[in-house]
């Protein structure tokens, strides 16, 4: 699901299968361990004591896979490491940390006033009279409590993992109309009433920025509409060159996990949320919106418009940051197998961390990026 580079070996028997022998020697270098290491000599922070954090991320068992660590300090990337075949130039899959992207997509409708955070979600299927879904807002489904009934991941009530409905979105038979599949489901509560994280509430989203641009119901002009919107918007103003979305059959963003990113696009994406909606001087997204997004929503103080936060949250559920390790200003875009962009306001940091980790087993890789970003004082 995401795009890196051919390790030396298989790379140089394609090339002498496919073109002259000599055009081999053409190939880029692989590079060394040291140049996939770099920490700056402008680090606020000792470099053997930066370094000792990060470490462990990469060599330690216990914090599985890590594929690429950056943190941006200032604005400045003062270290960057990543694991070996990846490099800055590679492509990684975003999971979940799209649907922050998404929450920010609507922001920007929001601010042009094609779209009102507390009317009716406009959903065609959920206007007919009666309809228990029509009362659902923007506001309910930035904040994952829809009411809709749908089930992440894993067994529940007796359902195996293919049944529930992020794998049968995706993966069965929900993908070829994402939206159409999470759009159906019946309420499971009042709206406003239940947090339920749902990547399917993600993709309704996605699907309703498409449907405010286009009438359309030929995919390939939804596809269109919708990217000519992201890239004006959002990826060309900053600069983001290596970000690729990903759109289902019918022409809908899969808006809840699947955009592909270098990580220093991603730490970009974090830096814009950081300096409030703001990119060299100018405002793009307005500052009200990422200030609801940076809002704890009523039913879980630690997730707020799309976007996770520092904060504890209600017994029983897992704790997603690490509120107990850094001021509650903190905020982060996460996805599924340790994917985070990880926002400092106050300590004017953000760190990006891409890897493989089983979700339930990522706590210390989680505490470890903590760790790091303790480091760095407040006001730093």
């Amino acid at each position: 699901m995401y795009k890196m580079k051919f390790p030396l070996m298989v790379a140089l028997a394609a090339c002498l299968n496919s073109c002259g022998a000599g055009e081999a020697d053409n190939l880029p270098p692989v590079k060394s361990a040291e140049e996939l290491s770099y920490i700056s000599e402008s680090s606020p922070i000792d470099r053997a004591r930066l370094d000792r954090a990060i470490s462990p991320l990469f060599d330690d068992p216990a914090m599985s896979e890590t594929r690429a660590l950056l943190v941006m300090h200032r604005g400045e990337i003062i270290a960057e490491r990543y694991g070996e075949g990846y490099d800055e130039d590679t492509r990684f899959i975003s999971w979940s940390m799209a649907k922050s992207f998404t929450g920010a997509l609507i922001g920007f409708m929001v601010g042009d006033g094609r779209l009102v955070l507390d009317d009716p979600a406009p959903v065609p299927a959920w206007q007919r009279s009666g309809d228990p879904r029509g009362e659902i807002t923007l506001r309910h489904l930035l904040h994952m409590s829809s009411g809709l009934q749908h089930t992440e991941v894993g067994p529940e009530d007796g359902k195996t993992l293919y049944e529930a409905d992020t794998q049968r979105m995706l993966f069965l038979d929900g993908a070829d109309d994402m939206s159409g599949y999470a759009e159906a489901r019946t309420m499971e509560a009042a709206a406003g009433e239940k947090f339920e994280y749902s990547t399917a509430t993600s993709v309704i989203l996605a699907d309703i920025i498409t449907r405010t641009l286009t009438d359309s119901k030929d995919p390939n002009v939804r596809r269109d509409a919708t990217m000519r919107f992201i890239r004006g918007r959002l990826l060309e103003p900053l600069g983001m060159e290596s970000t690729f979305v990903e759109f289902d059959a019918n022409g809908t963003m899969v808006g809840g996990s699947i955009i592909q990113a270098t990580a220093r696009d991603y730490a970009t994406f974090g830096e814009f949320l950081r300096h409030n909606g703001t990119r060299k001087g100018a405002q793009h997204l307005p500052v009200s919106w990422v200030k609801f997004m940076k809002t704890s929503s009523p039913n879980d103080p630690a997730y707020g418009g799309h976007i996770w936060l520092n904060k504890k949250r209600p017994e029983g559920r897992n704790q997603v940051l690490f509120p107990d390790n850094g001021p509650d200003t903190i905020f982060a875009a996460l996805g599924h197998l340790g994917q985070q962009i990880v926002v400092s306001p106050e300590q004017k940091l953000t760190v990006v961390r891409l890897g493989k980790t089983q979700d339930d087993v990522n706590r210390p890789m989680s505490d470890q990026i903590g760790n790091i970003m303790a480091l760095f004082p407040i006001g730093s």
